[in-house]
């Protein structure tokens, strides 16, 4: 799938939209942007993060296809901004300084072999019993993360099964293009 540049600048409109009307009082809120550009209406999940100062202060997301993007990231954006139990939610005083950073995803393969993921190029997901955790692309680059980095990491810090629990988890592989609110002219 390609996402164009002004399919970015519609999308980041939509979160920044959604998370401004999460932070206003009722009555105030802004309209979303019709979406009428046909990638934006295609099932496929996605990631919200919002940074404050360089610091991250929410990210939530889907790997859900029973949505459009254009909706996906319109909800990822709100429950980041006010519903990440991890940080406390967006204050209406942080929006001039927030930056949105949205990762659009591939559908998830399953992983056969560890030498089959690609730190940087693909995200990992993995799921043993009722525990689950996914890590994005860019968070191995951002570390520099080895493979064993990131299964050790998602499995000990996002599904919960310790170090090596992913040596008998489910693993899965996706891909994000992933684009932000500084990778464009500010209007965004």
């Amino acid at each position: 799938m390609t996402i164009s540049d002004l399919d970015k600048r519609v999308l980041l409109s939509v979160a920044r939209t959604a998370i401004f009307n999460q932070l206003v009082p009722a009555g105030i809120e802004r309209q979303l942007l019709p979406d009428s550009n046909g990638a934006l209406n295609l099932c496929g999940g996605a990631f919200v993060s919002l940074y404050v100062d360089d610091k991250l202060r929410g990210c939530i997301g889907t790997f859900s296809e029973a949505n459009s993007i254009f909706m996906n990231v319109k909800q990822m954006a709100e429950s980041a901004a006010v519903s990440d139990s991890r940080f406390t939610p967006i204050e209406f005083s942080e929006i001039g300084a927030l930056k949105i950073e949205i990762s659009i995803l591939t559908p998830r393969e399953p992983v056969r072999k560890v030498d089959e993921i690609i730190p940087g190029k693909h995200g990992i997901y993995m799921e043993k019993g009722m525990n689950r955790g996914t890590l994005l692309p860019q968070v191995a680059t951002s570390q520099k993360w080895s493979v064993e980095d990131l299964l050790g990491n998602c499995a000990k810090y996002k599904a919960g099964i310790g170090w090596n629990g992913w040596k008998k988890a489910d693993l899965y592989r996706y891909e994000a293009m992933v684009f932000s609110s500084d990778d464009l002219p500010p209007d965004c």
